[in-house]
């Protein structure tokens, strides 16, 4: 049986801490005190505390043997992984070459390191590293990062601002052509799911331009193609939505948007085309809404005819600046990465 004289003092002070101690295993400790102070026996506070009578034991002996000091004392000396040395390694190995599982990365680290680990305890410790499982994303391989890099902070970043600022009228434009197929992804189910594709391959082509600030999308669409002449329908669309302000538009080099017709229908109009550099998609904002539009509608969805198919899509447009605002508020900031050449797969 322990048996511990405490002072008025101790009781006091295990009364007033068991409440108000910044850490709560502490608290709990201060508890266990309090109520062995109070002529409680250990199993009994086991009991109210809802802790092993060893603990409770340990608690009263810790006080016994370093008084309040050793009470609030925390041990941190876990033991520590034979692994930690070689992260210094590990994480130069993994930014070189990620690994695709944690169990390739198992087999890469015992080859590194010749300690043998466990798939689920190398996961642990990629994420204790900072690693995380994340999807790759393609960029095209003739891109020009540095072409990338100047254009965004000479032109796009100052066009963003100036956006912000309310002195002009900042849009993103580009083509998507939706193909009526079957659009696949991934659903939990608890047998394989089968999606009905249609045999034909008409399409719905849709050119967007969407307003970086205000989250607004205007569209023009048909079943045909696009050309010059349905980007010229558009420039004189965005005139009259906007008319009076200053707009910028940026666009890639597709041939219809970079002609002399384009050109000189957007001197006509005032309207300053922002053409991106060769390659470089994921310069364009819209192209992200578009990637949104497909999980929305098409992913998974079978449509009958094709009037449902086109319905589907405009009913989906229809409620980005609506219904979709809020879901879109981050995906859509005119915010983008800086794609350094490190970040590329090394081959």
């Amino acid at each position: 049986m322990l048996r511990t004289n405490y002072s008025e003092e101790d009781r006091n002070t295990f009364q007033k801490l068991r409440y108000r101690y910044p850490d709560e295993r502490i608290m709990r400790r201060f508890e266990i005190l309090w109520l062995h102070a109070c002529g409680r026996f250990a199993p009994e506070i086991a009991t109210i505390v809802q802790q092993n009578p060893y603990t409770v034991r340990n608690v009263i002996k810790m006080f016994q043997k370093g008084g309040i000091e050793l009470v609030t004392t925390i041990d941190s000396n876990h033991p520590k992984s034979d692994l930690d040395k070689h992260k210094t390694s590990i994480i130069e190995e993994f930014t070189l070459r990620p690994p695709a599982t944690a169990k390739e990365a198992a087999a890469r680290i015992e080859k590194l390191t010749g300690i043998k680990r466990s798939p689920q305890r190398v996961r642990i410790l990629m994420t204790s590293i900072g690693m995380k499982f994340r999807k790759t994303a393609a960029i095209p391989a003739k891109a020009d990062l540095d072409k990338q890099e100047e254009f965004k902070k000479k032109t796009l970043e100052p066009e963003i601002a100036r956006a912000k600022a309310d002195e002009s009228v900042l849009l993103f434009m580009d083509g998507v052509h939706f193909v009526q197929l079957a659009f696949l992804g991934c659903l939990w189910c608890f047998a394989r799911i089968f999606i009905r594709s249609p045999s034909g391959r008409k399409r719905w082509n849709v050119l967007g331009a969407y307003n970086a600030i205000s989250g607004q999308l205007t569209t023009v669409a048909n079943e045909g193609y696009i050309t010059a002449t349905t980007v010229c329908e558009m420039l004189h669309k965005l005139a009259e939505q906007y008319a009076g302000r200053p707009i910028v538009i940026v666009l890639d080099n597709a041939r219809y948007q970079h002609c002399k017709l384009v050109e000189a229908l957007a001197a006509e109009l005032g309207i300053t085309l922002c053409f991106l550099p060769s390659y470089s998609p994921n310069l364009n904002l819209i192209e992200r809404l578009w990637k949104f539009v497909k999980k929305k509608c098409l992913y998974n969805v079978y449509y009958e005819t094709f009037e449902d198919f086109t319905s589907g899509i405009n009913d989906c447009l229809s409620r980005v600046e609506t219904d979709y605002k809020a879901e879109l508020a981050t995906l859509m900031q005119p915010n983008f990465q800086d794609l350094k050449k490190t970040s590329l797969l090394a081959v």
